[in-house]
């Protein structure tokens, strides 16, 4: 979490301790019981509540929960609230965690690799009229076409259904009902090298590794270090 995430956490408790059900209490001079147990009940909920949001912000980082204690979690952010921080502790505590999260990514990067290695392998010999691309990329011809190639400089338009080895699918224009049209430079590295092997017309099924697609980041419900599968049908070069 770099110290911006930090800030922006601190920030809203603050916030949120600043708006206690107590003040709202003074200003409205509810009796003294009635307050007490509105602080009660509503201090619970800004607890989990702050929670959420740490806890949304630790998944927005593709930081995996088994490597995190709930309650290790809870007592830095207690020593936070107790203490004095000054700007060389909190520098010393981000660099823990950063050098231990990079730590942590680079063992899952190295695991995820195996597994696609072995993957791409299996594919390729289960499947026939796999075509393996030095680059590591796969793709099977589903319909042929004899049109023009386009370049790196050409604008396309496309159907593509993507999806997860899973079978997930996170994004489609064939179930949008929406073709799609874009620059052949403008996306991921994957797309760019079979769209320009692709005769306007084709339809091919397109295998492409996690370091042609969207590598180590997180990008919407696709998880870091994934093999991304498309069916992509050129329809047109604009």
């Amino acid at each position: 979490m770099n110290a911006s995430s930090w800030g922006t956490a601190l920030l809203l408790l603050f916030l949120m301790l600043s708006m206690t059900p107590e003040a709202s209490a003074q200003r409205r001079k509810k009796k003294r019981r009635k307050k007490q147990k509105t602080v009660q009940v509503d201090s619970l909920g800004l607890s989990y509540n702050y929670g959420l949001l740490v806890g949304a912000s630790i998944a927005m980082q593709g930081i995996p929960k088994d490597s995190l204690s709930a309650e290790e979690i809870a007592a830095g952010i207690m020593k936070a609230l107790e203490a004095e921080l000054d700007p060389e502790m909190m520098d010393q505590a981000q660099e823990r965690f950063m050098a231990r999260m990079e730590a942590v990514q680079a063992a899952q990067a190295e695991a995820k690799l195996a597994e696609e290695k072995t993957w791409f392998a299996d594919n390729a010999k289960n499947k026939k009229n796999i075509i393996t691309l030095e680059s590591g990329i796969q793709y099977e011809v589903l319909t042929a076409g004899e049109g023009e190639k386009p370049t790196a400089e050409s604008s396309v338009t496309t159907h593509y259904h993507g999806m997860l080895t899973n079978g997930t699918v996170f994004d489609s224009s064939v179930d949008r009902g929406q073709p799609a049209t874009f620059p052949v430079g403008g996306v991921i590295q994957g797309w760019q090298e079979i769209l320009q092997l692709m005769p306007t017309g084709s339809k091919w099924k397109v295998y492409i590794p996690s370091a042609l697609g969207y590598g180590s980041q997180a990008v919407g419900n696709i998880p870091p270090n994934s093999i991304l599968i498309f069916e992509i049908e050129l329809l047109s070069i604009n």
